[in-house]
C-alpha cells in the first residue's frame, strides 16, 4: 500500500524500531502465545519481524508489496529463518487452521477499504487453529497521524467498533485496549 516519503523514513528509522521493540510490541503481544506457528500480516520494512523472529516457534510473514517482500526475503529469510511470502492479507495463500497465532502491527490502516479489512479478519480466523489468537495494534486517529499519511492509503480503524467486526469475522472474545497513540486488539478462533 502506498506510503509517502516522510512515512517511509519514519518506518525505517532507529527511533521507530526502538519504540516498537522497547514498548509497543511487548504491550501488543502481552499474554499472546508466540511459541508455535505464527503468521505476521504486513511486515513492511521488517521492524516487527526482526522482533518477532526469535520469540516464535516458526514465523511466516506475508507482505503485499512485492519489492518489500523480496527485500525482506533477502534480509530476514536466511539469517533469521523467516518464511517471507508475497500476497494479500485479504486472500491468504495458506490452508485452514495452519497457525497458532496471527499478528499484524500498525498496518490495518493501510488496507484500502473497511470491506478489505473485514476480509483480512475473516482470513485470519480461517487460518488460525482452534483456540489460536489474532492480535495486533494499530494507530489511533489524530492530527499527527493524518499529517504523516498525506498521500498514503489510510483507512483508520475505530477501536470501539473493532470488536464487533472481529466477531462478525468468526472470532470469539474480541477486545481492544487503548494506549497513548495506538490501540491493541485480540480475539481467538473458537475451539
Amino acid at each position: 500500500m502506498p506510503m509517502n516519503a516522510l512515512h517511509r523514513r519514519i518506518c525505517r528509522s532507529d527511533s521507530w524500531a526502538d519504540r516498537m521493540h522497547g514498548t509497543t510490541l511487548p504491550w501488543a503481544t502481552r499474554d499472546v502465545d508466540l511459541g508455535g506457528e505464527v503468521l505476521e500480516i504486513g511486515p513492511g520494512y521488517g521492524v516487527t519481524t526482526r522482533w518477532l523472529a526469535p520469540r516464535t516457534g516458526a514465523l511466516t510473514a506475508l507482505e503485499a508489496d512485492p519489492a518489500m517482500a523480496a527485500d525482506l526475503r533477502e534480509g530476514l529469510g536466511g539469517p533469521l529463518g523467516v518464511d517471507i511470502r508475497h500476497g494479500d492479507g485479504a486472500a491468504l495463500p495458506f490452508p485452514d487452521a495452519g497457525f497458532d497465532a496471527v499478528v499484524c502491527f500498525t498496518m490495518l490502516h493501510h488496507v484500502p477499504t473497511p470491506a478489505e479489512q473485514d476480509r483480512l479478519f475473516a482470513e485470519a480466523a480461517r487460518v488460525l487453529r482452534p483456540g489460536g489468537t489474532f492480535a495486533g495494534i494499530d494507530t489511533r486517529l489524530s492530527l499527527r497521524f493524518r499529517v504523516i499519511h498525506i498521500g498514503d492509503t489510510m483507512t483508520a480503524v475505530d477501536p470501539d467498533r473493532l470488536p464487533a467486526r472481529l466477531a462478525a469475522a468468526g472470532l470469539a472474545d474480541p477486545g481492544t485496549e487503548l494506549g497513548a497513540r495506538s490501540f491493541r486488539f485480540r480475539a481467538v478462533r473458537p475451539s
